[in-house]
């Protein structure tokens, strides 16, 4: 299932999950762990994958790990739904590195991170921006989430990024539905421009303002279920989509009880697949949080 296609570049839609990075009890990445994750994805009905972000433990992986999840990734899935690399870097010279790293390795499109620790002005994100899509020939998504880098995309400075042809959407992890509103609504006259909402538990209020889809991490989990949100609210099923929505809220409130991305490991390996540990210093959750977590996941459905 490839990406949309509006004009010149292609467009990711529907549910991309925000995959967790396998890694081995040494902390190396776990090349089997991944190919089993991504087939776990795929048959559960996502539209897409998003490797090495803010879920993929990004921030601790370097370039040449990087580049063996990308070959990794594309080998197994085989062309049976677009891949999207997040290539964050805090400087612009970093990610345009990143993003020329991912294009060589062939993924569908980047994903890039505002800068984090530094705090730039709008007018430098939109040179930051611009910079890496003139160094790239793929598409390239913005990723706001300012609760993680303390920097936030302004709706003018999104709605300026879209003229840039290359520049086809914005993940918006915010948590800011009327943020997200804005994206869309200043965004509509853009030829090749979308949406996608990065908060899990408002992917059906997004979708109602006319989002494209979504970008969840909880969808690593629970695949089918993410991806029925978006089914079903296409299919006219609204009903039936703000059902699963409200379903999946749960999964998505309990990151709490762990150092994120703990959560999302723990339940993959309570579902029989191990995503291993975290990166140090985050470490595994107590008994009592696993336990905490079990009981979120029975209460889904997800587990007997």
């Amino acid at each position: 299932m490839k990406a949309k296609q509006k004009g010149k570049y292609a467009l990711p839609y529907g549910i991309l999950p925000a995959v967790v990075t396998p890694l081995t009890a040494e902390g190396r990445f776990n090349e089997q762990g991944m190919r089993k994750l991504i087939n776990y994805l795929i048959d559960g009905g996502v539209h897409g994958l998003f490797i090495t972000g803010t879920t993929g433990e990004f921030y601790g992986l370097t370039p040449e790990e990087k580049r063996e999840i990308f070959a990794v990734t594309l080998d197994e899935t085989k062309g049976r739904v677009p891949v999207y690399a997040g290539t964050n870097g805090i400087t612009t010279r970093e990610s345009v590195m990143l993003t020329q790293l991912a294009e060589e390795c062939g993924v569908d499109g980047v994903s890039v991170l505002t800068p984090m620790f530094i705090t730039p002005s709008q007018e430098q994100l939109i040179q930051h921006y611009k910079t890496i899509a003139a160094n790239t020939s793929l598409p390239v998504l913005l990723y706001n989430n300012p609760p993680k880098t303390g920097v936030n995309l302004a709706a003018s400075t999104v709605a300026k990024l879209a003229e840039v042809p290359n520049i086809v959407s914005i993940k918006d992890s915010s948590g800011d539905l009327t943020l997200t509103a804005e994206y869309i609504r200043l965004t509509r006259g853009a030829e090749d421009f979308n949406v996608l909402m990065g908060r899990d538990t408002l992917i059906y209020g997004a979708l109602c303002y006319g989002a494209a889809g979504s970008i969840a991490s909880c969808a690593n989990v629970a695949p089918r279920l993410c991806a029925d949100i978006y089914d079903k609210y296409m299919a006219g099923d609204l009903a039936g989509s703000l059902e699963a929505q409200f379903k999946l809220a749960p999964l998505r409130i309990a990151f709490t009880i762990g150092t994120f991305p703990a959560v999302i490991k723990e339940s993959l390996a309570l579902l029989g697949i191990d995503a291993g540990p975290c990166m140090e210093p985050v470490g595994p959750m107590t008994a009592e949080e696993r336990e905490k977590l079990r009981q979120v996941l029975v209460g889904m459905g997800l587990l007997a």
